[in-house]
């Protein structure tokens, strides 16, 4: 969990005056959820009591529809473009990004969490310059767009017409049809050895082996849907949700850095939360309408 910037008076939400409705209609693909209820939550051996993933109870929910994919950064580069949003990270002047992916000298110089030193604070670091100056969006437009912080995830959704998924929307649709399974496929992590979602390989956090193909971020629609056609609903990108935690913000799915040694959130029952103004290189997010 990352604790970021709570000295710095920022707002926690966008007025709607300043982010009006514009997306291109069909610019976000989606899927219908009929109403219906589910068993959310989990009691899972491997889970953290202090993440209050269970007790397990069945919530009802009426339709909605909900973004395939988390938002790609061609996605959030049409917003920009339409809106001049500044982002978050953008007025701070910072933000998180993985310290491998880094060259030495600019680690060398970056501020580091002391419960996890593998982030490093980078100064520039961006939702178009994911490692900071330097670095860009070359051959990343299809791969889901980083650096964004709630207040930006909600900014994009008015614009499109939509907003944050609630918790329990995202867990409904994470599942795919499936009750109670640990993943959206079902309960092995690699079925007849297919990896199906990105997260870390190898040991953590020195040693990525990239086993499923990707060292950072991997495009959407890198592995197969889940039973609602929905995408990299656990792995990839953190995805904010609306659902509160005390003063934070739920997020779902875990991450590209996610490994069982000390975050095994990347099953679809559970849960963490960050800091609204938070913002780093593996938090993204998807609309629901």
């Amino acid at each position: 969990m990352l604790r970021a910037r709570a000295s710095r008076a920022v707002p926690s939400a966008v007025p709607e005056s300043r982010v009006a409705s514009g997306a291109p209609a069909g610019s976000i693909e989606r899927v219908r959820i009929e109403a219906g209820a589910f068993r959310m939550g989990a009691e899972d051996a491997d889970g953290f009591p202090g993440d209050l993933e269970g007790p397990v109870r069945e919530v009802s929910l009426p339709p909605y529809e909900i973004g395939v994919t988390a938002v790609t950064n061609e996605q959030f580069a049409a917003f920009v473009a339409s809106t001049g949003y500044v982002t978050e990270a953008e007025r701070f002047g910072w933000s998180y990004v993985f310290a491998g992916f880094l060259p030495a000298a600019l680690r060398k110089v970056s501020e580091r969490p002391a419960a996890t030193p593998w982030w490093c604070g980078v100064h520039g670091a961006t939702w178009d310059h994911p490692e900071g100056p330097g670095s860009e969006l070359t051959e990343r437009a299809d791969h889901p767009v980083v650096h964004v912080s709630w207040a930006d995830a909600v900014a994009f959704c008015t614009w499109a017409g939509g907003r944050l998924p609630t918790e329990a929307e995202w867990e409904r649709a994470a599942r795919g049809g499936l009750e109670q399974r640990r993943y959206p496929w079902g309960d092995d992590l690699t079925p007849d050895g297919e990896h199906r979602c990105n997260i870390w390989q190898g040991n953590f956090p020195t040693k990525n082996t990239e086993a499923d193909g990707y060292r950072g971020t991997a495009p959407v629609r890198s592995y197969p849907p889940n039973g609602f056609g929905l995408y990299e609903v656990v792995g990839n990108v953190w995805e904010w949700t609306s659902d509160e935690w005390g003063t934070n913000r739920v997020m779902r799915g875990g991450s590209y850095l996610c490994h069982a040694s000390y975050c095994n959130r990347y099953r679809v029952g559970a849960r963490s939360s960050n800091e609204a103004s938070s913002s780093a290189g593996n938090h993204g997010f998807r609309c629901v309408w």
